[in-house]
């Protein structure tokens, strides 16, 4: 079983930098746990610095994220805050950002 198991601490491993939506965005950093570039599906950490902002995006598939730490702002004006999970459907199209910083925990999927 253990040699199945992968652990990643969000503290202590290092996140690289994010560029999910082109261009690297040096506000924001990211540490894959499953995520697979090539299908656009999986897991990953996302952290967002003070005053970051995401380049607005169309999802293709599902994505859902839970925020672990800090306020996340989207396009609608709406907050979020530690302990909100949020989902999006496919097709949505939005851009957030974070006034005091954030950590979230992301999952992007596609519905059989």
């Amino acid at each position: 079983m253990a040699e199945s198991r992968r652990v990643f601490n969000a503290y202590t491993t290092p996140f690289q930098q994010y560029d999910l939506e082109g261009p690297v965005q040096p506000e924001m950093s990211w540490l894959p746990i499953s995520y697979d570039r090539k299908t656009g599906q999986g897991c990953y950490l996302m952290r967002m610095q003070p005053g970051a902002v995401t380049i607005a995006h169309e999802h293709q598939g599902m994505e859902e994220f839970l925020v672990l730490e800090g306020d996340l702002v989207d396009s609608d004006g709406t907050v979020f805050g530690p302990g909100d999970f949020v989902s999006y459907e496919a097709g949505t199209r939005h851009n957030s950002w974070t006034e005091g910083g954030c950590l979230l925990a992301v999952f992007e999927w596609r519905r059989p």
